[in-house]
């Protein structure tokens, strides 16, 4: 399979989230989504329908995702390597659909370091193991519907995205952008898939002054993510410093942070979400171990009452894991009654 292109406009410098759309929007948006799961449906074949559909309360398949690669970690659902062209345009269709175009970016940009992976001979492994564009799985749960809960799964080495939608409501926790490798070079442009991600987290500690670094730097090391996958459920203790110990500046560089990984999910959900952590800020916690010199592997985590973000090299800067969840609401529980 050939590296994943979009154009350069789809491509955005990252943008301060709109202002809350009107329901009318949100229901359009939700139709859309259906829409393009319903077409993607109707190129399969029953038997490919057969693999790719699961019911919508498949806890197993929920739960489904890693970080790990074909070979050590087993997925269910559709290859995109196995589809044919019209069939893998409808299926990436319905990403384009309920992702925003930075969104979609980041993630193409996540499959194409794979790509780069693959082709410089792969990460440690062997055997069965297995890199590469083709190597990601699309799997729905539920039948896409604008009234009852469904589905979409979609992930591979280093990327697991979730997304649950119930009528106008979707939510895309919880989800793993990751990369490997965090910095490659693609038709002469250099590629960071969570660069932004980096430099405001580094930007971000560097305007904290002594007193409040020393309440947001941790005392020991944090080396991979504590809430990552197989972790469903799982609640850690918040540490670090509150928003409220923030100047306005630095509350504002910390949701502008935050909105990299919000923001992948589309404009009018994202709107929302962040509407929703930007009301409990002053219950938000923002922590950090490791150097402070952007360039070096550090570790940063994001807490509050909705939410949790984690950051966390893998021994070097070149591989990079993070997760995104809401412990409220990880795969729409407060959705689905």
């Amino acid at each position: 399979m050939a590296l994943l292109t979009i154009p350069m406009a789809a491509r955005p410098e990252q943008r301060p989230a709109a202002s809350a759309p009107a329901t009318g929007s949100q229901t359009n948006v939700a139709a859309a989504i259906t829409a393009a799961g319903s077409a993607f449906l109707a190129t399969l074949s029953e038997a490919e329908r057969a693999r790719c559909v699961f019911a919508f309360n498949d806890t197993a398949q929920k739960a489904r995702w890693s970080n790990l690669p074909v070979g050590i970690f087993e997925r269910k659902g559709l290859r995109l390597g196995d589809l044919t062209a019209p069939q893998k345009d409808a299926a990436l269709k319905i990403l384009t659909t309920a992702l925003s175009r930075d969104g979609y970016r980041k993630i193409t940009d996540i499959m194409n370091g794979d790509e780069v992976l693959k082709t410089a001979g792969g990460g440690r492994g062997g055997g069965n193991v297995k890199f590469g564009a083709a190597e990601y799985f699309i799997a729905l749960l539920g039948t896409p519907s604008v009234t009852d809960p469904w589905m979409i799964q979609f992930g591979g080495h280093h990327l697991a995205i979730n997304v649950t939608l119930v009528g106008r409501d979707n939510v895309m926790t919880p989800s793993l952008p990751a990369a490997q490798p965090a910095t490659y070079t693609l038709n002469g442009e250099t590629v960071r898939p969570l660069g932004d991600e980096n430099d405001k987290a580094f930007a971000l500690i560097n305007a904290l002054d002594a007193a409040q670094r020393k309440q947001a730097v941790l005392g020991y090391q944090v080396n991979d993510l504590v809430l990552g996958p197989g972790q469903d459920g799982k609640t850690i203790q918040p540490e670090g410093i509150l928003a409220s110990a923030l100047s306005a500046a630095q509350q504002a560089a910390l949701l502008d942070l935050v909105h990299e990984w919000v923001g992948i999910l589309n404009d009018e959900a994202a709107t929302g979400r962040m509407a929703e952590i930007k009301a409990a800020l002053p219950n938000t916690y923002f922590a950090w171990s490791g150097p402070l010199t952007n360039g070096s592997a550090a570790y940063f985590r994001v807490q509050g009452p909705t939410l949790v973000i984690e950051y966390a090299p893998q021994r070097d800067v070149t591989h990079i894991h993070t997760i995104y969840r809401d412990p409220t609401n990880d795969y729409g529980a407060k959705l689905v009654k």
